[in-house]
């Protein structure tokens, strides 16, 4: 194993920490945030879920968009766009403008998450492997844990706005590196053309409805609430008709006959769980 790969590596877990960390560094800075932008409580509660909701719909696109983009440069752009969302939130003037950027951060940072478990199966074997994906797993689960603390500090020592400026050097590093570290792939723009666009569509209505329920449903009721028994109910509509399609054409975003492999269905059962263990972190 090249020297270059494992400086590779290291700095793609860079781009994974940064935008993991920046799903909970507002948490504990939101008050200062509200009274920077005269915003309310329901307002501030968007700079996490306009967040959430762009990365998780962007994340299970990504397997995708790497192989149209290559790893390389879907890594170089999404590291690119986040520096600058991060900057635009930095310099955000009201709180509507600062939800969309915080939006488009999650977008960006979202692809840079999934890249970087890709990257390890290709560049480790054996106990090299086990050794970088639990690397790469303590990095994940660390970073937003971490996040409201360093996000306090930061407020109470400098200014709410450096929340968002500390992506700057990290980004700028991960621009300029990875086209030079990173490449063990090729684009492939043709995919474009052929592309199943509904069901991303109808991926991204269902993602994006789940997240919001989740999110949003204690705060409001659940289904007393009529926006949540909505997206509820367009969650459900939506996830049916993306299943039914993407088993029965051709050319599929995603491949849910993966879930034949018994191993692939139970390590995503597991994950499941160790996700809701670490749910209550936040409780």
């Amino acid at each position: 194993m090249s020297m270059r790969k494992h400086i590779a590596f290291a700095s793609m877990c860079m781009g994974l920490f940064i935008a993991q960390l920046d799903i909970q560094i507002v948490s504990s800075s939101l008050n200062e945030i509200g009274g920077g932008l005269s915003a309310g409580k329901d307002e501030m509660a968007w700079l996490q879920t306009s967040y959430l909701i762009a990365e998780i719909i962007v994340i299970p696109l990504s397997g995708w968009l790497s192989r149209v983009f290559s790893t390389r440069w879907l890594f170089t752009l999404s590291a690119g766009i986040f520096t600058l969302m991060s900057i635009a939130c930095g310099l955000a003037w009201n709180i509507q403008i600062m939800i969309f950027f915080r939006a488009l951060q999650g977008v960006a940072g979202a692809s840079m998450i999934p890249l970087v478990f890709t990257t390890a199966f290709i560049y480790y074997q054996g106990k090299e492997l086990g050794l970088a994906a639990a690397v790469v797993s303590a990095l994940a689960s660390l970073s937003p844990t971490v996040g409201p603390t360093l996000g306090g500090w930061i407020t109470d020592n400098l200014d709410w706005r450096w929340l968002f400026y500390i992506n700057i050097l990290p980004g700028i590093y991960l621009v300029l590196s990875i086209p030079f570290l990173v490449n063990f792939d090729k684009p492939d723009l043709s995919l474009l053309k052929v592309a199943d666009y509904p069901s991303i569509i109808l991926l991204a209505m269902t993602l994006g409805c789940l997240e919001y329920t989740l999110e949003e449903g204690a705060r409001w009721g659940w289904l007393d609430d009529n926006t949540i028994l909505l997206t509820s109910v367009l969650a459900l509509v939506s996830f049916i008709l993306f299943a039914a399609r993407t088993l029965t054409i051709s050319n599929p975003i995603m491949d849910l006959h993966a879930f034949k492999d018994k191993n692939f269905t139970l390590g995503c059962f597991f994950l499941f769980l160790e996700g809701l263990g670490y749910s209550l972190l936040y409780i």
